[in-house]
């Protein structure tokens, strides 16, 4: 499956218990069909004391999640929309807005 995010992104989640969020996608796992979504699906972990980080205890980090459930958000009409693709005239694909038709990249 080929993934239609890439890093830089601002996305909205569409499912789930984060729906609605809005957040800008800091890495992309496309092997794996996961996005990074800056400020979504924060888990709670517990760690151990070490050197680097001697105090431990309970800390927040950001789990990466499916990429179907986030949507691109259009700058231009500010909706989560599908991704179209489209030849310019000078030969170079880029990713387009399917509601509005507003070149993405």
């Amino acid at each position: 499956m080929k993934l239609n995010i890439k890093s830089g992104d601002l996305v909205e989640v569409i499912s789930g218990k984060e729906k609605g969020k809005r957040g800008k996608v800091t890495r992309a796992f496309p092997k794996e069909n996961r996005v990074l979504v800056q400020g979504v699906n924060i888990i709670t972990r517990a760690t151990r004391p070490t050197q680097k980080d001697t105090q431990g205890g309970l800390k927040k980090y950001e789990a990466p999640i499916l990429a179907n459930k986030v949507m691109v958000v259009c700058p231009k009409c500010d909706k989560p929309t599908r991704i179209g693709h489209k030849v310019l005239d000078d030969g170079t694909k880029v990713r387009v807005c399917a509601r509005c038709g507003e070149v993405l990249d």
